[in-house]
């Protein structure tokens, strides 16, 4: 379908030219699409249109449908709503364009449009209030979704259901996802709820905060506890913030802004008198480093928010930048690097964390082809969009080199998707962060000096 063919795909709304055909706040920003020449350069890096072959699954069919809407040659409707959907927000299509449009950013805002026109309906909706709303935003309530995981599988239920083929209830994606769900530990943050800060393990260098986010803290608990252990053996003092909250992420590329907005005053008030924001999740990061993006119309917020996201540091750069030290205990590991989305395109962090997997001695690092080619996890684009999930990671399965013993990674969405991926596929690769690796060989040579 040509981008002539996507204008007559759908009825005109008016025939003005006047940029403010959106008709509700917080509209897709112009300066996003101005620099937009249509010249294709995007179209190898966009998975979905890879798969579709579809213009207006590409980048920049998509940011056609965008200008359009605003210019009142198309309405915001069903056939607008599924390419805008549709799309992973995997940022590729940014690092890619010579021009730097920022697709992604355009595609956020032009989801919120559709959610405030469109807004979920039925058991839809019932879900996405449930767990946007309801579940997400409060530690405590996700403190005791973590409690009942704990006990779904140490109880011998999870044993149980599966047995009985009861499991076979539930769609086939989530089965996989239940298949290769971690196993659930106490998370940091009720673990060190009376404790003010975190001690260095040596001498004090630096003061850092840190973001423990809300799935990574109820299902990736040990990833945390392994950052915090990293940072405290390379001389800092870990805080944890006791009013932090979600990132806001999911919200926001699921469309609802507002709860985005209200979620990042919430962080950025709780992390205020902080010097360094360390964070271990990708799509975490990259949502913190984007909250003036959701303030462009309040000053006050907007320049709160800038200071906010200046603070903010993946753990693999913080480390690679300030110095750590490096390990010498022989982890004997043949293994290779995911580079996930919001860590490769949204933050442009690629080699550090490679840098610090080879600093650790024993360590094979076989290439990736394609390695910051996006798995399908995409926030929770593989429960929304399961097909469209599955295809794109089937075909990153392709690129992961099959004699290797570990694939690593920056970001508990990824893990998850690529530990479907392994089982999906055959493969006997165990699924790590960056992080973890680093700690188990401090742990290692800690062990090696006891004499254990």
């Amino acid at each position: 379908m040509s981008l002539r063919e996507l204008d007559l795909k759908q009825e005109p709304t008016c025939t003005s030219n006047s940029l403010s055909n959106y008709l509700w706040s917080d509209p897709p920003d112009e300066n996003k699409w101005a620099d937009c020449v249509h010249c294709g350069m995007c179209l190898e890096s966009c998975p979905t249109y890879e798969l579709t072959g579809q213009e207006q699954h590409s980048p920049r069919g998509r940011v056609h449908l965008i200008k359009s809407v605003a210019e009142g040659k198309l309405t915001v409707n069903e056939q607008f709503m599924d390419p805008v959907f549709a799309c992973l927000d995997c940022r590729a299509c940014t690092t890619a364009c010579p021009a730097d449009v920022n697709v992604g950013g355009l595609i956020e805002e032009a989801r919120g449009q559709i959610r405030q026109a469109m807004p979920l309906t039925g058991w839809k909706g019932a879900v996405n209030k449930l767990f946007l709303q309801e579940l997400f935003p409060h530690q405590n309530r996700l403190n005791s979704l973590g409690s009942l995981l704990k006990f779904y599988q140490k109880s011998g239920m999870q044993k149980a259901v599966r047995k009985t083929g009861l499991i076979n209830i539930m769609p086939k994606h989530l089965v996989e996802m239940e298949s290769i769900m971690p196993e659930v530990n106490e998370p940091v943050r009720k673990k060190y709820k009376n404790v003010d800060v975190i001690k260095a393990k040596s001498e004090t260098k630096k003061e850092v905060a840190m973001l423990t986010g809300c799935v990574m803290d109820v299902m990736f608990s040990d990833v945390n506890e392994a950052t915090i252990n990293v940072l405290t053996r390379n001389g800092n003092d870990v805080i944890i913030p006791r009013n932090q909250t979600c990132c806001g992420a999911l919200h926001v590329h699921a469309g609802d802004r507002e709860t985005g907005r209200k979620l990042a005053k919430k962080n950025i008030e709780a992390f205020k008198d902080a010097d360094k924001i360390i964070v271990n999740a990708a799509g975490c990061g990259s949502m913190l480093k984007e909250y003036h993006e959701l303030f462009r119309d309040d000053p006050e917020w907007h320049d709160k928010a800038v200071e906010f996201s200046e603070k903010v540091e993946d753990i693999s750069k913080y480390l690679h930048d300030t110095g750590y030290e490096k390990p010498k205990a022989e982890m004997k590991v043949r293994m290779t690097y995911h580079d996930a989305c919001h860590l490769a395109h949204g933050q442009g962090i690629r080699q550090e964390p490679r840098d610090i997997l080879l600093d650790i001695p024993g360590v094979e690092m076989v290439h990736m082809p394609n390695s910051d080619r996006c798995c399908g996890s995409a926030g929770i684009y593989n429960i929304t969009n399961p097909g469209m999930a599955g295809a794109i990671l089937d075909s990153k399965m392709e690129n992961v080199p099959e004699d290797v013993e570990m694939i690593s990674m920056g970001n508990p969405g990824c893990m998850l998707q690529m530990a479907v991926g392994v089982q999906k596929h055959g493969r006997n690769q165990k699924v790590v962060h960056t992080i973890q690796l680093l700690d188990w060989a401090y742990q290692k040579e800690d062990s090696l000096k006891e004499g254990k």
